[in-house]
């Protein structure tokens, strides 16, 4: 009767846990579908931003938030006016789907991770901060350090929505590897610093200055600089995962990505520079470059390294309680 009376409060809990474990999860994949979409948007609001600006569009529309007093200035419309206005939209899109995953977190509360409505009020946060320095944009006729830092948000919502996605995806981690996030951080960082400069490069015309006559070299030059110090921290990167083989195996797909990244970074730098950046393709693709690289070794830092605790886990964790 004991042993009868045992089994029956082991089933029951597998039970629970079962029924548990997949309502969660049904609400956890519903905001990784959704993270995965800011993702794309976040990427593409970015693009369109470096197309924006070398199309030197950045004021073709005069007012904020409406172009010429409407929603939709098609008496107005032109190659850049359609950039400035289709940048805006989509920066208003990304503010929805981020305010839609706010609420969806608020309601489902006791659902999903404490963390998550916390970090989606940190993505709000910085969406308005966004959108705020995109009016000062215009209202400051582009000045440079507002330009900069209209991208570093920017960038910092790409990089807190990747780490959501990724935290979503494991729960548990087997071996956080502080080391190996810390590799990975450094040319993070430094991929920043340089598209930071890339855009006070662009912003305050010191690129043409310098090819054209010479002068105000600086800015140019340690743009370029940077090359080196990142490639020399993905070759370590390379290294290490080399060395440790679980690592090269879990992240090789990303880690070849990170390669293929660096050197069409590299190459479509210099075939700027080669065409004194009058080939706005070449500009605009070096952005798209320099945000996927950037995402992808945010991946790689906030994705478990090694071996992933999944369902199963839990689930074979409680059969073997069952049987025994």
């Amino acid at each position: 009767m004991v042993f009868e009376s045992n089994l029956l409060c082991k089933i029951i809990g597998f039970s629970h846990l079962i029924s548990n474990q997949l309502y969660k999860s049904k609400y956890l994949t519903i905001f990784k579908r959704l993270g995965n979409h800011s993702v794309i948007a976040l990427i593409a609001l970015i693009v369109i931003g470096g197309a924006t600006r070398v199309m030197e569009a950045g004021l073709a529309c005069p007012d904020w938030p409406l172009c010429y007093g409407s929603f939709l200035p098609l008496n107005h419309m032109n190659l850049r006016v359609f950039l400035e206005w289709f940048h805006r939209l989509d920066a208003f899109l990304v503010g929805i789907l981020i305010l839609f995953k706010f609420t969806l977190s608020i309601i489902w509360k006791n659902e999903i991770p404490n963390w998550l409505p916390k970090t989606y009020s940190l993505l709000l946060f910085l969406v308005i901060v966004q959108g705020s320095f995109g009016a000062l944009t215009v209202i400051n006729l582009l000045d440079s350090y507002t330009v900069t830092g209209h991208l570093l948000i920017a960038f910092l919502l790409l990089i807190t929505t990747i780490s959501i996605n990724q935290n979503l995806e494991n729960d548990e981690i087997e071996e956080p590897l502080i080391w190996w996030k810390l590799l990975l951080f450094v040319p993070l960082l430094l991929t920043l610093i340089q598209s930071f400069i890339g855009v006070r490069l662009s912003s305050t015309w010191s690129a043409h200055i310098c090819l054209s006559f010479n002068k105000q070299c600086l800015i140019l030059n340690t743009h370029k600089l940077f090359a080196f110090p990142i490639t020399f921290s993905i070759l370590l990167i390379i290294a290490a995962a080399t060395y440790k083989r679980s690592l090269l195996t879990e992240n090789w797909k990303y880690i070849s990505t990170l390669i293929f990244l660096l050197f069409s970074q590299i190459v479509l730098g210099v075939l700027s520079l080669k065409t004194n950046l009058n080939e706005p393709i070449f500009i605009i693709a070096h952005q798209l470059n320099a945000s996927l690289f950037i995402a992808t070794l945010t991946t790689l830092i906030f994705r478990n390294p090694l071996r992933k605790k999944s369902l199963n886990h839990s689930l074979n964790s409680q059969m073997v309680g069952i049987n025994s």
